[in-house]
């Protein structure tokens, strides 16, 4: 059993488990459409206002961005400025994408963690409602999504960073070397 076995396996899990997230949430985008659609042809064809619904439609919006970008990050569906980067071997993408989650990504959730707790948590102590007639009962879920940005990429950050780390780690086999 190698030094790496169980940090695999709890890196693999928090992939899994960002993974089944980012596709749940994924499947919002359908609900932003209808719900979308439903809110124009209420306003225009009927004159009828369906704040809840709207409301509804601006946290499914939420959702959807901040609940996939583990997942897409994972993928490496993310944006990347590199022009450099896919020519690049295997071991220095994973060099720079180490790099790249040390002093970029992880700072960064942290910093956004640390300033929105606050926001949060007194959303969450006066359960705070929408401040429009007919909207939804529950705007401190909504400011919660935050921390599940923080939390979920925080979790592929490491989950990265093991995966990376044992990837520089693990000798390169010489071409042409033959084992007995």
């Amino acid at each position: 059993m190698s030094f790496f076995s169980w940090p695999v396996r709890i890196a693999t899990g928090i992939q899994a488990a960002n993974a089944a997230l980012g596709r749940a949430c994924a499947w919002l985008t359908l609900f932003l459409v209808v719900g979308t659609a439903c809110v124009v042809v209420l306003r225009y064809a009927f004159g009828v206002g369906a704040t809840a619904l709207q409301e509804a439609v601006m946290y499914a919006h939420a959702l959807t961005f901040m609940g996939t970008a583990a997942w897409a990050l994972q993928r490496g569906a993310h944006v990347r400025v590199d022009i450099f980067y896919q020519n690049f071997s295997a071991r220095k993408k994973a060099l720079v994408d180490s790099s790249g989650h040390l002093l970029l990504l992880l700072p960064m959730c942290l910093f956004l963690g640390w300033n929105s707790w606050g926001y949060v948590a007194n959303s969450w102590a006066m359960q705070e409602t929408s401040g429009e007639a007919g909207g939804l009962g529950f705007m401190y879920l909504q400011k919660s999504i935050i921390l599940l940005l923080v939390g979920s990429l925080l979790l592929q950050a490491c989950a990265d960073l093991v995966l990376l780390i044992k990837q520089l780690l693990t000798p390169v086999p010489v071409a042409g070397a033959q084992h007995d």
